[in-house]
């Protein structure tokens, strides 16, 4: 029998396609059941939220959102589809949660890095920008650069050598990982073409190109 419901994973959160021939109430049901089903797996997260193949009201809409918030732990941030207006109004709620994140944990960081400046972080973090020449970093867990890396960073700095370093251009001046480190000159080196992970094997400090998604493989406690 097809599925009436089927939850996926997409760049902007969660997409959720929704059988067009049953009918509405049937789809709620089916949608209750689902998410309560799969609550465990998906946690307490926060996330933007795309629905498919159907066409909905916009009480049709809220229904689903509070159907899927009742029976999970998920929060609904937004809905992305075409409409330029609800997909500025998105942008807006994802960015304010963004600096409620980053005031309360720590965890992520928007804006540049520029020489002399340094951020440390008690979890993991998240750079969402460059770190230049002459900044630095340092995080008890992983540090994600969604930018340039060109200054330093230590990761694992209790001594976590499980730790990684990723940057979507990595070209830093010295990396640290626990109790390992490697310096690459004045100037820094070209560590990859594109998405590139640092990370400790034999005692050494090694990179890979990751050329898929990498986020979901990081964990951020």
């Amino acid at each position: 029998m097809k599925s009436r419901v089927v939850i996926k994973s997409s760049k902007s959160g969660m997409s959720v396609y929704l059988d067009p021939d049953c009918t509405f109430e049937e789809l709620l049901e089916d949608i209750g059941t689902k998410f309560r089903d799969s609550a465990k797996f998906w946690g307490n997260v926060q996330i933007a939220l795309i629905l498919e193949g159907r066409l909905l009201t916009p009480g049709e809409e809220l229904q689903i959102i509070n159907t899927i918030t009742a029976n999970s732990g998920i929060e609904i941030l937004c809905l992305v589809d075409q409409d330029a207006d609800r997909i500025e109004r998105c942008e807006k709620a994802l960015n304010q949660k963004l600096m409620e994140l980053s005031s309360r944990t720590g965890q992520f960081y928007k804006g540049d890095l520029h020489r002399g400046e340094s951020i440390e972080s008690e979890a993991s973090i998240v750079i969402i920008g460059d770190v230049l020449h002459g900044a630095r970093v340092t995080a008890r867990g992983n540090i994600i650069v969604l930018g340039e890396l060109r200054g330093s960073v230590h990761a694992g700095i209790a001594g976590n050598e499980d730790s990684v370093v990723v940057a979507l251009e990595m070209v830093p001046l010295s990396i640290r990982i626990g109790t390992c480190s490697r310096s690459y000159g004045e100037k820094g080196k070209k560590l990859g073409k594109g998405p590139t992970m640092a990370f400790v094997e034999n005692c050494n400090i090694c990179t890979k190109q990751l050329k898929k998604s990498f986020l979901s493989m990081l964990n951020f406690n």
